[in-house]
């Protein structure tokens, strides 16, 4: 199927619209819980209501956005995905998953069409941690699933915690944190989250520029790992007398750079991290380190090779502190689950590219999004990616309408072809 040009420019002028209202010095920025974000879900409300939907707010300050569908007394079709931005970040990242069922309600409003269900667009707050240091905060709150010391957390730059931020928009945050849902989840037949791909495998090929997500990958994170060496003058220590932090860490990092390979030659989804690397303060030229500290971060789509692979991260490290004289110190580890996505709606989704002559293909996603909340609280969720370029969480965000409007259509037809 192909949306219509006045669909497309629909599509264009929200994106435009919403950019301008957010720009930074670099990029956009649109703090969950913030009155940037307010501003963008007052605007997006108002398109909503010239296509005849009913709006609502739930008590998480997500927005439901429905088209009354021919048995409104059966579960909804939802799709939607998050509005808040990291600082100076992209553009489309969130944004493009609330236009895209915009889109789609846009289409069944110009075509006369009456979906099957209720079809609703959903548009949730403060999916980033980059603020407050929490994820998913919109629809962790809307399934009753926020923590009090989640709402302690402090601004990162400015005074205020996340239940002061909450709270200036009118939500009460310590209702968020009783364990109860703030919606009726058994109201949700299927949630569909369009997403632009954070990597580059969609746009590194002519074809196809559209993926189905296959799961979402969890991960082990370790946030600050210690190696402890001794501290030495440069010049004056031979080599078997060292005990250099920089040269052990740098071998086990070496050490699991093989491991790695090995996962993936076993067919082992993986992807493993060192993304912080510091020396101690008394680091020089002429000093040899006695001090490392650095990050992990392992994401699998199975939690057994999680497992599997932090297991042999300790025994690797175990393995140098008896070969060069050093101690490797580990915080506690940080454990997110994988998401399994719904067969069901994965299926509708391959069934509706076969039916539209969209080309896909199965991708695994390293993010993690809302649709990883939903998917471990049992509601029936599935992914689109579509090609993005230059990333993702930076200014230079480049998604290429074309392709976001080859998505855009693959939702619109699992949407008309629901029942």
């Amino acid at each position: 199927m192909a949306l219509s040009a006045e669909v497309k420019d629909f599509a264009r002028r929200l994106f435009d619209t919403v950019r301008e209202m957010s720009a930074d010095v670099r990029g956009v920025t649109r703090q969950g819980y913030g009155p940037v974000e307010t501003k963008v879900l007052e605007f997006l409300k108002d398109e909503g209501r010239k296509l005849g939907l009913e709006i609502e707010t739930d008590a998480a300050g997500n927005v439901w956005m429905t088209m009354k569908g021919r048995d409104s007394t059966r579960p909804a079709f939802v799709a939607g995905s998050h509005v808040d931005s990291v600082p100076q970040g992209g553009n489309f990242d969130g944004l493009a998953g609330v236009v895209a069922a915009l889109v789609a309600a846009k289409h069944m409003h110009d075509e006369g069409v009456v979906p099957a269900v209720d079809y609703r667009v959903l548009m949730m707050r403060c999916e980033e941690s980059s603020f407050f240091g929490k994820a998913y905060v919109g629809s962790l709150g809307m399934l009753g699933r926020l923590k009090a010391s989640d709402l302690a957390l402090r601004h990162r730059t400015e005074a205020g915690t996340l239940a002061d931020a909450i709270r200036s928009t009118g939500v009460d945050p310590e209702r968020l944190t009783t364990g109860e849902p703030v919606v009726d989840v058994k109201k949700i037949g299927a949630f569909v989250e369009l997403h632009i791909e954070q990597g580059p495998t969609l746009t590194s090929r002519e074809s196809p520029r559209v993926g189905v997500v296959t799961g979402i990958r969890g991960n082990i994170r370790h946030k600050n790992v210690v190696c402890l060496g001794e501290t030495a003058h440069s010049g004056a220590v031979n080599k078997e007398y060292r005990h250099d932090a920089v040269m052990a860490a740098a071998h086990l990092f070496a050490e699991m750079d093989a491991a790695w390979d090995e996962f993936l030659a076993a067919g082992k989804d993986l992807v493993f991290t060192v993304g912080v690397l510091k020396t101690g303060e008394t680091a020089a030229i002429s000093v040899i380190p006695g001090e490392v500290r650095f990050t992990i971060d392992m994401r699998s789509l199975k939690k057994e090779t999680l497992d599997e692979f932090h297991a042999r991260l300790e025994a690797e490290a175990k393995k140098l502190e008896a070969a060069r004289g050093v101690r490797f110190v580990f915080d506690d580890a940080l454990y997110t689950a994988p998401a399994v996505l719904s067969d069901d709606v994965s299926e509708r989704l391959h069934a509706a590219a076969r039916e539209a002559g969209i080309p896909v293909m199965p991708i695994a996603s390293g993010a993690g999004h809302d649709s990883a909340v939903f998917a471990n609280a049992g509601i029936p969720a599935a992914m689109i990616f579509i090609a993005n370029q230059h990333g993702s969480h930076n200014p230079d965000e480049a998604m290429e309408l074309d392709d976001f409007m080859t998505g855009a259509a693959l939702l619109t037809e699992t949407v008309l072809r629901y029942a």
